[in-house]
């Protein structure tokens, strides 16, 4: 008996090509091969900033290394964007049925059963969104609520206009603000006990 000869389904080259209203899954995103970075959030398609500034990317190295040296010898891993955080409604369902995916700044994963080759499957431990101009609304809505419902434990929001970092705490399901801190403060991580950053070292190379 003949094998059915299958379609190979075509890749996408062009955003333009996509329909900024449909809804997308991860299986459609993996056909994607333009150079511009997106993320699905419920199916709908958010583009990110074409490439973060300076400061966006100062911070975000001082952070991943100290969190990583910190890390150095334990389970959790650190992993910095791009890198595909997959948010499922139930963890076995398949890339065509899993409509969100994200590239979270800095996200530290604990369980080693939500990793595979293709990123994260399920929630980070921890997330880091560095805000920017392009992406503070969505990182300050669809993002926050999404983190939330997915279990997301601690959701750290920096601010690098303002030299702040502001830590929401999942405590029964919703996201409780621990304050806003600034240059002088330390910070402590409920969910990596242990670890703690010196804001004056974040923020040293920021204006």
């Amino acid at each position: 008996m003949a094998t059915p000869y299958k379609v190979k389904e075509p890749r996408i080259d062009d955003i333009s090509l996509l329909e900024p209203e449909a809804t997308y899954s991860y299986a459609d995103y993996l056909k994607w091969t333009f150079e511009e970075r997106v993320e699905l959030i419920k199916g709908k398609l958010f583009r990110m900033s074409p490439a973060p500034r300076r400061t966006h990317q100062e911070i975000g190295v001082v952070m991943g290394s100290e969190i990583y040296n910190y890390l150095k010898g334990k389970l959790c891993k650190v992993y910095h964007a791009p890198f595909d955080v997959r948010f499922p409604s139930n963890q076995g369902d398949s890339d065509d049925q899993t409509f969100t995916v994200v590239q979270p700044d800095l996200c530290v994963v604990c369980d080693p059963a939500k990793l595979d080759d293709a990123g994260c499957k399920g929630a980070p431990d921890l997330v880091v969104e560095i805000l920017s101009p392009a992406t503070a609304s969505k990182d300050l809505n669809e993002k926050y609520y999404l983190y939330e419902e997915h279990g997301v434990k601690e959701y750290w929001v920096v601010y690098p206009g303002e030299n702040v970092l502001e830590i929401y705490e999942l405590i029964d399901g919703k996201y409780i603000s621990r304050g806003k801190f600034v240059r002088e403060d330390q910070v402590r991580s409920n969910v990596l006990k242990g670890l703690v950053l010196n804001l004056e070292d974040v923020f040293e190379e920021v204006s």
